[in-house]
Parts: C-alpha cells; sequence; structure tokens
C-alpha cells in the first residue's frame, strides 16, 4: 500500500546523492536537522549537473519542513552531506494526480521506517508513528482518511495529520502530510502537542474541498491546553492557516484541562452539531455545541452535556462520533449509534483497558436518550473509532492498538483495524467488516483438515478462517501458532475469548464477549493482529499482536457434531 521509489544512491565520502525521475512541476516535501549548530543542513536538487534548488534548514533539535517544485521534469538528483546533514523523509508528487498516483517516497531514514509486512492487507502509514483515524468521510469521489502521525519516529511525539484516500476500503494512496504543528510546537521533539484529533466536513455548494475541525494541544499553555480549530482544502491536499473557533472550555461543568477530539456532523434539525470530550470529577462527559453557520466556520454555542459515562474509573471521554443508523437523520424515528472511548478506563471484571462505549439512542439536535449500549470491541485494540454515513450506510474505523501497550522506550509501529459498518439489528450494533473485504479472498487454502483437528500451516499468516457451528454458542477451541504469544480463541459456556499472554501465563487481561452465542465465526489474521467477527459483526474483538511474524498454523477442538464447516483462505490485496 506504500509507494515507493527506488532511486540510485550514490555515496562519496560522506555525500550521499538521490537521483531519480521526476515529471515536470513535482513538488518534493523534504524534512532536514543540522547535525550542529555551525553549519546548516542542505538538500541540493541538480538536473544535468545545474543546480536547480536548495533547501537548507539550521535547527538540531528537530527536523524542518522543506518543500521545492521542480519545473522541469528528467532526471534528478539530491545531495546533501551526511556529516552536517540529517534528512528524515522526502517524498515527490504531481499535485494534479496525487489523489490517483498518490506520493513517491524517494527517501526514510532508519528511525521511521516502515515495517517490512509483504502480504500484509491492513492499512499503515508509509513512514513514522501513527494513532488515532481523524476526518474519516467521503469527499468528492474517494474515501479520505487523516489520522495522527509523527513523521520522523516509530513512538508518539508532536502530532501531524497524515492522509490518504481510497476507491474501496482496502487499496489506499497515500498523500502529502496534511496539517502541521505550530512553528512553536514544531521547534523541538518533546511531544508538547501539535494537531490532535478532529473530524471533517465537506465545503458547502459546488466546491469539492474538505472543511476540518481539530484540537491545538500545547502542554502548560495557560489557561487552557486544548482548543479547538478549524481549517480548509479546496483542493483536498493542502490545509489552510487554521483559526480559533472554540478557544476555552465551558464555564460552570468543573471540567479538567480535557476539552478535545472534535466531532462535526449536521443534526437531526439542519445544523452543524460538534461533540467534543472531556472530563469532570466524576468521569467522562461529550459536551455538545451547534451552529447556525452553513459552513460550520464559525458562531459555534456550547448547548450542554450530552452523555455522561462514570463507569470503569474517573476517566476521560474522548474521540467521540454519532451516526444515524437505521433512516435520514431528519426522522424522528431515527435511531443513532454515540461511540467513545474511555482513556485509562478499566474493566474490574476483566482487567482490559481503554474500553469503548456504543450508545444507540435518539437524537433530537439537542437531547441523547439512550435506549441500549454495549461495548463496542471486546478485544479493546480497536481505540478511537471514527465513522461516517457513506453510500450505503455508516461505516468507520479504528486505530488497532491499545495505549496500554505504548512505551516512550520502544518503537510502536501500527495498523488501522479493517473498515466496518455500524448496522442496527433488533437490540443490539453489528460492526461487521466492509463488503470489499471478500475480494481479499485469493484461494481456498483448506475445508477439511481444520474440521479433521489437524494442524493446518497458515503461510505467511495472511488469512481469513469462518467457523460455522451446528448451534449458537457450540463449544470450540482455535490454537493459533505465534512466535511471541501463546495465543488462541476460545467459545464456551463464558463466551467468546481471545487468549493472548507474552508474559506469565496467567491470560490476564481476559479479552471476552461475556454470554457471547454466535452460530458463525469469521477470524482475519495478519502480522501483528487478529480481528473476530462473530455473527456478522455482533460481537467482534480485534488484539494487536507483537511484531510482524505471521501466525505459523491453526488447529481446531471441538467436541464432535459442534462445528459444522471450517475454512480458511489466503488473503492478499
Amino acid at each position: 500500500m506504500t509507494s515507493h521509489a527506488n532511486p540510485s544512491l550514490l555515496l562519496d565520502g560522506s555525500f550521499k546523492t538521490l537521483s531519480t525521475v521526476l515529471p515536470a512541476g513535482a513538488t518534493l516535501h523534504a524534512w532536514l536537522k543540522a547535525t550542529n549548530a555551525e553549519t546548516p543542513a542542505e538538500l541540493r536538487a541538480t538536473q544535468d549537473g545545474k543546480e536547480i534548488g536548495c533547501l537548507a534548514a539550521r535547527n538540531t533539535e528537530e527536523f524542518e519542513f522543506q518543500t521545492l517544485v521542480v519545473e522541469t521534469g528528467g532526471n534528478t538528483s539530491f545531495t546533501y552531506d551526511a556529516a552536517t546533514t540529517a534528512v528524515s523523509v522526502v517524498y515527490a508528487f504531481s499535485p494534479a494526480e496525487v489523489l490517483e498516483k498518490g506520493i513517491v517516497v524517494l527517501h526514510g531514514a532508519e528511525a521511521n521506517a516502515a515495517p517490512a509486512v509483504p502480504g500484509s492487507y491492513h492499512f499503515r502509514p508509509p513512514f513514522g508513528w501513527m494513532n488515532d483515524p481523524n476526518g474519516f468521510g467521503r469527499f468528492g469521489d474517494k474515501v479520505h482518511l487523516f489520522y495522527q502521525h509523527y513523521p520522523h519516529g516509530l513512538r508518539w511525539n508532536t502530532m501531524h495529520w497524515g492522509h490518504a484516500v481510497t476507491d474501496d476500503y482496502l487499496h489506499w494512496k497515500h498523500l502529502p502530510v496534511f496539517l502541521f504543528p505550530s512553528v512553536e510546537l514544531s521547534a523541538r521533539a518533546d511531544g508538547r502537542g501539535g494537531a490532535f484529533s478532529g473530524s471533517a466536513i465537506p465545503l458547502g455548494g459546488d466546491e469539492p474541498g474538505i472543511r476540518i475541525f481539530f484540537t491545538e494541544q500545547v502542554k502548560d499553555r495557560e489557561p487552557e491546553e486544548q482548543i479547538q480549530l478549524t481549517a480548509v482544502s479546496r483542493d483536498q491536499i493542502t490545509a489552510s492557516p487554521a483559526k480559533i473557533i472554540l478557544p476555552e472550555r465551558p464555564a460552570g461543568l468543573d471540567l479538567t484541562l480535557d476539552f478535545r477530539d472534535p466531532y462535526v456532523i449536521k443534526g437531526p434539525d439542519g445544523r452543524w452539531k460538534m461533540l467534543v470530550g472531556s472530563r469532570d470529577r466524576s468521569g467522562g462527559v461529550i459536551l455538545l455545541y451547534e451552529t447556525a453557520d452553513p459552513d460550520g466556520a464559525g458562531g459555534w454555542s456550547f448547548v450542554g452535556i450530552l452523555h455522561r459515562e462514570n463507569r470503569f474509573g474517573m476517566t476521560a471521554a474522548e474521540c467521540p462520533c454519532i451516526v444515524p443508523l437505521d433512516g435520514p437523520a431528519d426522522d424522528p424515528q431515527t435511531r443513532w449509534a454515540l461511540i467513545f472511548g474511555l482513556l485509562t478506563s478499566r474493566d474490574p471484571a476483566t482487567g482490559r483497558r481503554n474500553i469503548t462505549i456504543a450508545t444507540v439512542g435518539r437524537f433530537d439536535g439537542l437531547n441523547f436518550v439512550r435506549e441500549f449500549e454495549q461495548e463496542l470491541d471486546f478485544g479493546t485494540d480497536a481505540y478511537a473509532f471514527q465513522a461516517f454515513v457513506d453510500e450505503a450506510g455508516p461505516v468507520g474505523i479504528a486505530w488497532l492498538a491499545n495505549w496500554t501497550e505504548i512505551s516512550k522506550k520502544i518503537d510502536f509501529p501500527t495498523a488501522m483495524t479493517l473498515p466496518r459498518r455500524v448496522l442496527l439489528k433488533g437490540e443490539a450494533l453489528l460492526t461487521p467488516p466492509v463488503e470489499t473485504v471478500d475480494g481479499l479472498r485469493q484461494r481456498l487454502v483448506d475445508d477439511s483438515r481444520l474440521l479433521a483437528g489437524e494442524i493446518v500451516r497458515l503461510g505467511n499468516g495472511a488469512v481469513e478462517i469462518v467457523i460455522d457451528l451446528t448451534a449458537p454458542g457450540a463449544a470450540f477451541d482455535l490454537e493459533l501458532d505465534h512466535p511471541e504469544a501463546e495465543f488462541g480463541l476460545r467459545l464456551d459456556q463464558e463466551g467468546l475469548c481471545i487468549l493472548y499472554d507474552v508474559s506469565d501465563g496467567k491470560w490476564l487481561p481476559r479479552y471476552i464477549a461475556a454470554d457471547a452465542h454466535p452460530s458463525t465465526v469469521r477470524i482475519f489474521l495478519d502480522k501483528g493482529s487478529i480481528e473476530v467477527f462473530a455473527d456478522n459483526g455482533r460481537w467482534t474483538g480485534t488484539k494487536r499482536l507483537p511484531g510482524f511474524d505471521g501466525v505459523r498454523s491453526a488447529r481446531l477442538a471441538a467436541v464432535q457434531g459442534n462445528v459444522a464447516a471450517a475454512r480458511i483462505w489466503q488473503l492478499e490485496l
């Protein structure tokens, strides 16, 4: 899914030269850092021995962003002295074609290199760190995914927005970095803040552009660490200077400094609504704002607290989203799904952390009346879920990770989950994978040996396993051989459980959908992850796996007569 060029690399002492062929009008984005304060970093571009541009940077603490337009097409060389210049990323693109062809990565440093995952089918950035999905939506004829991004390493740091587009939710074109932190925050790699999570809406009228909303975080800024901003992109690849729309938290609610992740959607009354996550002294709260501005550009006023969650500890509600499920937004009978993460939450029954809640009810634009709720993902590694209403109904995506496994001391390359439909069936919310995942099936690996209890080798580990049971909740054990974890899937009288342990054999926390009794279990294995969809996503579980070696084999154990069929497909993009 990444697009990397293979430019020739020449070494002359400490001088390095990258050579590649670029079309006329190509734009180059590069990040440079000086290795010492006395000599600036320089990246020189030449064609036919003639210099056509020189990018320079003096910062020794963090990489500086520089850009160059290559007016004339042809073989182009980029030279720098490694003794004075560190280069993080260099990529090129043609502005007129980038939405169709994406960027071409010409250079990436070892510190921010994407993992080598041949055969993997999950979305990953072309370089650097990634977390929450942002601004997920259809704009023009493509689905856009923005995401929290740090380009220069594989650990969380100063936040940017990465950007990609797709036609089918599976094949992605990587676009230029979309949103940058302020100049102040870009000066040092100290993780003080940046462009945090948010959402996007289409520009009004016939314009094909996008309006984004996001939180700017600046640690220790007074009186507000977190404020809400908006910016516009008319070409769908670059953002205008941002302006502040919510400079402070609402007064009188005894809120903590948590005030983030604006999610904007057109409400039942035709007005734009904004959800913002926060916390008070009791637990997480979701704040509701609205505006009569048809463009959502300003005039936002606080309506009130839309929802409160006081379980699982004193946690912040973050990354909220709300979508209509079973009808148009302006129909009073339509039910809505309000979905949000609970940062630092802990389920005392299982030890799982950072729970995501899905609450279903009625929304009139001012109030949300809950009818029922459920946990969105019993594996808990589908965090910061964000959804929008596409042509065939709501669809969402999440970060395939959990903050409990994050450490500032280790690199942590991750992925996004498979995109998922958001469906209402009776008193249950279903989140099955989008239909296009069926196209990942390349060949049937097995339809008899797994059922017979044999060990089945899984090749590179990118497979789908489907288990059909003879009765709802019929018990089975699926043993999965992974090089770095004790790992498997179990269905018994307690429910459906992802068995996962990398330490001392205690099987804690327990990743369980208690009392689940599915008839069909669909399992997607990839390098670094498992996603389980039982009964079309009635019970969904996602778990990130250590490393990037695939699951080596599978073995199914069940009482005779419990399993009607078991099939394995090789998957590939």
